[in-house]
Formats: C-alpha cells, sequence, structure tokens
C-alpha cells in the first residue's frame, strides 16, 4: 500500500508542475481574523496574523484521466455569504449561530469550494461530470510551518500496511508528538489536533461524509505535512470477523470510490482554528457543515438513558434467578430503568444466536415481544444490539420487522471499517432507521462528520476510548484520556463512551476484570461525565445491582439530560482538566474533570441569568485520593456572579445542578 501511495503522490506532484492559471484567490471569515489563500492548487491559512497552515497541495484524480487539481483552467470565481440559525432539536445546543462567507472556484469540470467561518475554514471538490465515474485517489494535504506539537490518534492496528491499519475500531488514545516524530508506518484517524506556539490549536476532521471512504492521515516522510489517504473501494468481502458478523474486504479496486453520481459532491475538510482550548470542546463546525434533514417528521425520536448489560456482564445480585442473557434478567433491568426514569434498556450481544449473523433467530432463554411489551407496560422502551453483517444481509426487513414489534433502535456494532462501502452502510442505517422511527447507535465506528444532523435518529457514534477499555486496561492513560477527548475527539459529534461506574479506584488499587469492572478515577468523576461528554443516548454502564446501593448518585446521573439548550466550555487545557456547562430548559448542570494532578480550580458564575439557584453539588471526599468512591453530596444556594471555589482530587470530579429558585 506504501508503493501504491508513493506512485499516487509521485504522479499527482508531475502535474503540478504543468501550466495552471496563476491568479491568488483569497477569503477572509466574517469577523476578519481568518484568511484562507488559494494559489494554483495549493492553499493556506492565517488566523490573527500567523500562518497556521503552510501551503499545502489539494488534487482528485479521476477514472477517466481527468485531473481536479494543477493544469485546470480556472473560469470563474462567485462569492457568497451565509447567515442564518440553525434550529436543532437533538443536539449539545438549540440554536446554532451559522456564518460564514464562500467562495466557489468553477473550472471546466469541477468546481472547488472553499468556506471561512470565524473558527476555521473548510473545503469541498464538487463534480461537473455529465455521467457516473471512479476517482482514483485524492490529495489532501496539511502542511505546517514549523515542527509544532500534536495530538495523535494512531489507528489501533497492528498490521504494516497503511491500508489494512483501517480494518479497526477507530479508538485509541492520543500521543502527544512532534510533526516529524510520528511514525511512518503508522496511521491516524481524524480528528487531530496540532498546537500553535502562543496558545491557538488546529484541529484536522472531515464533515457531509457520503457515499466516499473516509479520511485519515498519515506522514510517511517524517515531515511538516500531514497526508489524507483513503482505503480503496471493495471489490470482494465476504462474512468473517468477530463472531461472523462482519464483512472481511479480501480484494480491493484499483480506485478509492467507484460509481460516484454525476455531479456528485465530496466531503468537507474541516480545518479547525481556536484561540484557546475551550473553543474546541464547544465546536459546531462539523454540524454546520453538514446537510439539513429532511423536512419529515423527527418528534418521534426520544434521546435518553439506557440501563446497559455488557460492561456489567450481567452481574446482579439479591434476586432469586440466574442473572445472564435471559428474559428474568433483562426484566430486572428493566424495573430498575422503570424505577429511576431511565428510558431505555437494551439487549448487548448474545440475544441473538452466536454466529449466525441472522437477528431472526433468537436464543430460547430471550422472547423480544414480551420484554418490549413488559417495557412498554413499565415506560421503558427495548433497544437491541446488531452485528453488521446481520444486518446489512437483510436491512430492510430487519428494521420494519422490529420496528413493528415496538423496539425502539439498534445499536449497530463491528463496522470497524470506513471504506466506500461502509460509508453506505452508515447512509442505508440511517434512511431505513428513519423510515421505520428507529433510533440508530453506531458502534465499532469512525468518527461523526455530521449524519446526525442529516437524519437525527442517528443518535450516537463510538469511535472512542471509551470505559469499556477498563474491563481489559493494564495502564492509567484513561484517566488523561478523558480530559483529552472532549477537545478533539468530541468537536466531531456524540460519543458513545458508556461512562457510570459505581466502582471506583485511585491507580493503585485498579486491576482489570471482565465480571466486576472498575474505573479509574473517584466517584464524582463518573458523575460529572454525564455533563462533560455528549451522548444523545448515553448509557448507564453498571449493574442495577450497584446502583441500588448507591441512590443518591442514580438519581443525579438519572437526571441528567442528554440533550441541551445551551453548552458552554468555562475553563481547561487540553489534557490537563475541564470545566463546562449545560442549559436543559431553566436548569443548569456543571461538570469538572482533572487528569492525576490535583486541582483547585475558580468558576465564575457570571454567565448564569440573574438571580439565585438552588445547587446540589458533588464533589471528591476528603479520603478520594485514596478511597475512589468517597464523595460528598451538599446543597446550597448560589447567585449568578458568584465565584465557586472547588477541588478537585487526583483522578476527580465535580459536578452540580443549578435550578433557578
Amino acid at each position: 500500500m506504501k508503493r501504491i501511495l508513493l506512485s499516487i503522490l509521485a504522479c499527482l506532484s508531475l502535474v503540478s508542475l504543468q501550466a495552471a492559471d496563476k491568479k491568488t484567490q483569497e477569503l477572509s471569515s466574517p469577523d476578519g481574523r481568518i484568511t484562507v489563500t488559494f494559489d494554483n492548487f495549493k492553499y493556506s491559512v492565517v488566523a490573527d496574523g500567523v500562518t497556521v497552515l503552510a501551503p499545502s497541495s489539494i488534487a482528485m484524480l479521476i477514472s477517466d484521466g481527468t485531473m481536479y487539481g494543477p493544469g485546470a483552467k480556472l473560469q470563474k470565481t462567485n462569492y457568497r455569504s451565509g447567515d442564518r440559525v440553525i434550529k436543532a432539536d437533538v443536539y449539545k445546543r438549540s440554536r446554532i449561530h451559522d456564518r460564514y462567507n464562500e467562495m466557489e472556484l468553477v473550472y471546466k469540470d469541477f468546481s472547488l469550494i472553499f468556506r471561512a467561518y470565524d473558527e476555521g475554514v473548510a473545503y469541498r471538490f464538487v463534480s461537473g461530470s455529465k455521467k457516473g465515474f471512479n476517482v482514483v485517489t485524492e490529495k489532501a494535504h496539511f502542511t505546517f510551518p514549523d515542527n509544532w506539537m500534536a495530538y495523535v490518534p494512531y489507528l489501533n492496528s497492528k498490521k504494516k500496511n497503511l491500508e489494512e491499519q483501517l480494518f479497526c475500531s477507530f479508538e485509541n488514545v492520543y500521543s502527544h508528538i512532534n510533526i516529524k516524530d510520528w511514525d511512518s508506518s503508522r496511521g491516524a484517524f481524524l480528528p487531530l489536533v496540532v498546537e500553535v506556539p502562543g496558545g491557538m490549536k488546529v484541529a484536522i476532521t472531515e464533515a457531509d461524509l457520503f457515499d466516499y471512504p473516509g479520511l485519515n492521515i498519515c506522514n510517511m516522510g517524517h515531515s511538516l505535512t500531514l497526508e489524507g489517504y483513503h482505503a480503496r473501494a471493495p471489490k470482494s468481502t465476504v462474512q468473517g470477523g468477530h463472531n461472523m458478523l462482519q464483512g472481511i474486504v479480501n480484494s480491493r479496486e484499483p480506485f478509492v470510490a467507484m460509481s460516484c453520481r454525476p455531479g456528485a459532491v465530496f466531503p468537507w475538510r474541516v480545518i479547525q482554528i481556536s484561540r484557546n482550548d475551550t473553543e474546541l470542546a464547544e465546536s459546531d463546525l462539523v454540524y454546520k457543515l453538514a446537510q439539513d434533514p429532511e423536512k419529515r417528521d423527527w418528534s418521534w425520536v426520544k434521546p435518553g438513558k439506557v440501563a446497559w448489560d455488557w460492561w456489567n456482564d450481567w452481574n446482579l445480585y439479591g434476586v432469586d434467578f440466574e442473572a445472564g442473557i435471559n428474559n428474568e434478567t433483562y426484566k430486572y433491568y428493566i424495573d430498575f430503568a422503570s424505577e429511576h426514569g431511565i428510558e431505555y434498556v437494551i439487549l448487548d450481544e448474545g440475544w441473538a444466536v452466536n454466529k449466525k449473523a441472522d437477528l431472526f433467530q433468537v436464543i430460547p432463554e430471550i422472547d423480544v415481544r414480551e420484554l418490549v411489551e413488559y417495557g412498554a407496560r413499565k415506560n421503558v422502551g427495548i433497544i437491541l444490539w446488531a452485528g453488521t453483517w446481520a444486518v446489512d444481509r437483510n436491512m430492510e426487513e430487519v428494521f420494519r420487522y422490529y420496528s413493528a414489534m415496538g423496539v425502539k433502535g439498534f445499536k449497530i456494532d463491528f463496522m470497524n471499517r470506513d471504506d466506500q462501502d461502509i460509508v453506505n452502510f452508515y447512509t442505508r442505517c440511517a434512511q431505513y432507521g428513519a423510515k421505520y422511527r428507529m433510533m440508530v447507535d453506531f458502534h465499532g465506528a469512525y468518527k461523526p462528520t455530521g449524519l446526525h444532523r442529516t437524519f437525527p435518529n442517528v443518535v450516537n457514534f463510538e469511535g472512542v476510548h471509551g470505559l469499556e477499555h477498563m474491563k481489559w486496561a493494564t495502564d492509567d492513560a484513561q484517566i488523561e484520556y478523558d480530559v483529552t477527548v472532549p477537545y478533539i475527539r468530541m468537536l466531531a459529534g456524540p460519543m458513545d463512551y458508556t461512562q457510570g461506574a459505581m466502582h471506583n479506584v485511585s491507580k493503585e488499587n485498579y486491576s482489570p476484570s471482565n465480571s466486576e469492572p472498575m474505573s479509574l478515577g473517584t466517584r464524582c468523576r463518573q458523575l460529572a461525565e454525564y455533563v462533560i461528554f455528549d451522548a444523545p443516548l448515553t448509557m448507564l454502564c453498571d449493574s442495577p445491582s450497584n446502583y441500588m446501593r448507591e441512590p443518591e448518585c442514580t438519581e443525579y446521573i438519572a437526571g441528567v439530560p442528554t440533550v441541551w439548550n445551551e453548552t458552554m466550555a468555562l475553563d481547561g487545557k487540553i489534557g490537563k482538566y475541564i470545566v463546562m456547562a449545560r442549559r436543559s430548559g431553566n436548569d443548569w448542570y456543571i461538570g469538572a474533570l482533572t487528569d492525576w494532578t490535583p486541582r483547585e480550580l475558580e468558576i465564575d458564575l457570571s454567565f448564569l441569568p440573574k438571580g439565585s439557584y438552588k445547587a446540589v453539588i458533588f464533589k471528591d471526599g476528603k479520603n478520594a485520593a485514596k478511597a475512589a468512591r468517597d464523595y460528598v453530596r451538599e446543597s446550597t444556594t448560589v447567585n449568578s456572579g458568584d465565584i465557586l471555589r472547588i477541588h478537585l482530587a487526583p483522578g476527580g470530579g465535580w459536578t452540580a445542578k443549578l435550578e433557578k429558585l
């Protein structure tokens, strides 16, 4: 694969030597602080007078030999602006100000569009072809002026071939390295962040991805240029992988995308620029760049909490039946959910016959219809886990059948690819889910690219190094990851992190366990993550038996909303700590997390509307550094403009609900 990439890049480099239009084009953000300059299919970006992206090459090679790039003759340039308010029901804020300037460069066979926002820039190609075509390759370079530091999420695969590495779960901790120290044998997934001296950050990702492979990044020459690359289109795919639930590609085409439609619109390449770290944590840029949802009734999409079985290994105690994958166990989960106002229970892997990849073959211990009917009487919906191959083999019938039964959605797992076929799989799942009024949670997934805006029934994505890793981790990296991921992965969209552990330990006391898993850090850390992490469909990962022993914490978790009217990042440093506030109606929630460093922080409540608030606070106890389950719950009254002084233990957290009086 490396030889293929090198030969393609060499071909594109030779083309760049051909004669081309030399006229420089410029576009500035509405506030004037960001400027993108385009010259002969190289673009650069300046923010606040600082060059954050040096001239970087872009091009696409089409199967008929047409080059969307150097050599093409510019015919005209169109400028336009946008300024509107986007209304969102299933998101971290209900109103988004979408303001940008746009430059369309029109060529004979294609157009190239740049957009400049106050928070960054984006570009995309649009085909002018009158007939279908294949895309051989795309050049997407990101060249930096100096050897800056970057937060790099390497692909979690041990394959030596860059393309083969793209068969993975797209979850890993971040390597904080200089750009030139990038491991040339490894690719990375997006988003990733590069640090600009002086405090600015540059985040790279993509948006509005349809009928095209996902963008990944490599640096094969220890250079200052990060190079985008894609998986080639699958030619032959067979059933295999985890429990025979995955599609395994055993041959690929000599191009990255096939059968592209006439006039195809390609994904946005996104370069987000932040003046401070908190701007990353509250970013809307990917959401803004996504397509509007279809004009249909989406009111049936009901986000909420989910009592989850897999993380706690169906491990109940104090019951008079044998806990496991059976109806008695799930009725117990439903009873627990109903008692605490939790909207859903999920049946994770195991309810369908193993290795058959057939969602109509259900094990004898499970009666899905009975559980759906039992849950309906208790006002609890049922969500079903499903493997990719099982869904794809007869997708519409699967959605139709279980929707008619009353199932509320699917958690679809083990895609573990981002080639064109799998991207189209996501779209079809979203479409059939919308048709049959079912929500979709993508697990084993690549990063979000805005599908959750276009299809609001797509409520969550994994692609995150979540709490499940605490079942087998051999290090303490999760704590630092927790205060890094809100600034990087979360800017792309919601993430199925699956927090909520009640067995909390310090690093000295941690050990991996499958059936009685634990979390690193304090109890209040787990509570605060419900405020910090975006997830319209949010799991409660622990056993109902453990939650019922912790009524104060369970009541708080169950009460935290999962979608919001307003979101604000109040303070934070990437990889160090974060403080966020969110509003639902008249109520505000605040959450704070730290790394392994204990911290004293001040929270300025000037953002609150004037008045007094009843504050219910959960904070690390005096002994939380050793006994991580130690916490204090207290109630007090606060006013807009007050300063809250809080203490975070090592690996600690702090959270509060503020209710207007």
